[in-house]
């Protein structure tokens, strides 16, 4: 593969430098391999839940049995798991205008959420038609302490407010370089709040967190979860879709917003089999411990070469993200180009910065991946904008991931960003 030893002896060696991680990663996914197992057998899942349906779906099994499935799993009362949500932030935006009405507001506790929301928000100098700003409801902010720790007493300041009526919480930091939330400091802030006003519905994105600790948000009071199922919890096999879990009130409320009041959840069909959305699943503990040896390992390679990296190798992570800081657009670039060229999938292709939808600068990914997207496969993305930050996630397997390192390792330093 033209890796010179050099390059391997450098990613062999921060193997050995990460491996002492690898043993609490491991029973991690033991922990919730067993939970997920658990709650399959209890449930009775078959083969006939994989069958596909058409029409209204009226009756259909499969797509009951997933609500099911990843109520018990994520801590909710209820659930609503649906291939026709594009993307987390498809499912997110519903469950904004679900549970807020005109005259009431959100309150983000965790800063800006992704530059993918802003329009829904209504967020910048015009307020996009159809927005929450439009509708006639208002959005207020409160930014993470210095050290990424929530502002309880800005917070609360909030509380205050009697329109407030929805709580978001960001789990994962999107193109920033702050911690990830964990599901202690959740239960913390959850608690506080719901102490203060038990009408408030606390809302988490938990995109990039699933299976990243042994419990999820609605384990810890949050009334409503969300994420994609070309994330975690589709362990590299769901090929669309999303997920809401929550209180039997929220997700009532949330699938008459998805689909009608008064049919809700009853309806929706999907004309494929379902089989990939179980063992998807199933296999989301293991898939999710994969990507996190990978960014660990993928830490410590940056670290050795002398780069900025965040979380560093041996920080605790609630999500699977890796970051690392370039000096300029171009060594940014090359190195998601480079991602690029690591992947089992149109590894001859080059990616190049484009205006994304949804995002206000140009963005650059990487995604060699078999589901077009998919971040718990190996991939890269950043803005590019200053600092030059390359956010990295996924990777099916740990030994993919080592040889793309290489692969990236050898092409950085053929482009002389790093020296031989």
């Amino acid at each position: 593969m033209g890796i010179d030893m050099d390059t391997y002896e450098l990613v062999i060696s921060a193997h050995k430098d990460v491996i002492k991680y690898f043993d609490d990663i491991e029973y991690l996914s033991e922990y919730n391999q067993a939970r997920i197992l658990n709650v399959m057998s209890e449930s009775r899942v078959s083969g006939r839940h994989f069958a596909p349906t058409s029409g209204y779906g009226y009756g259909d099994e499969g797509r009951d049995m997933l609500d099911k499935l990843f109520a018990s799993v994520f801590g909710g009362e209820d659930a609503i798991v649906r291939v026709q949500w594009a993307s987390a932030t498809h499912a997110l935006n519903d469950c904004m205008f679900a549970m807020l009405r005109p005259g009431e507001a959100m309150l983000s506790i965790t800063g800006k959420p992704y530059d993918t929301l802003d329009k829904t928000i209504g967020l910048g100098e015009l307020s996009t038609c159809g927005s929450l700003k439009d509708w006639g409801i208002g959005y207020y902010q409160t930014d993470l302490t210095p050290v990424g720790n929530i502002d309880l007493s800005k917070v609360e300041t909030f509380l205050d407010i009697g329109q407030v009526k929805l709580l978001l919480i960001q789990r994962s930091g999107g193109y920033s370089r702050r911690p990830s939330i964990t599901i202690e400091k959740m239960q913390n802030v959850i608690n506080f709040v719901k102490s203060k006003r038990p009408d408030i519905c606390v809302l988490v994105d938990n995109c990039y967190g699933e299976f990243t600790e042994c419990s999820e948000p609605c384990h810890v009071g949050a009334d409503l979860t969300v994420g994609s199922l070309i994330k975690n919890p589709g362990g590299g096999l769901a090929p669309t879709g999303a997920y809401a879990v929550g209180t039997k009130q929220a997700i009532e409320r949330l699938s008459y917003s998805f689909t009608t009041p008064g049919l809700g959840k009853e309806i929706g069909s999907y004309a494929a089999s379902y089989a990939p959305f179980f063992q998807g699943l199933f296999l989301a503990p293991h898939t999710v411990s994969q990507a996190l040896k990978g960014a660990i390992l993928t830490a410590r390679v940056f670290e050795t070469l002398g780069y900025n990296v965040f979380p560093c190798s041996q920080d605790s992570r609630s999500d699977i993200i890796q970051s690392i800081e370039f000096k300029c657009a171009e060594e940014l670039i090359a190195f998601c180009q480079a991602i690029q060229a690591a992947s089992p999938v149109d590894a001859h292709v080059v990616p190049y910065p484009w205006d994304m939808p949804g995002y206000s600068h140009k963005v650059i990914m990487a995604a060699g991946t078999f589901v077009q997207g998919a971040s718990i496969e190996l991939s890269a993305d950043a803005p590019i904008k200053e600092p030059y930050i390359a956010f990295v996630q996924g990777g099916l397997t740990y030994e993919h991931v080592k040889i793309a390192l290489m692969i990236v390792v050898e092409s950085l330093k053929r482009q002389r960003y790093i020296s031989s």
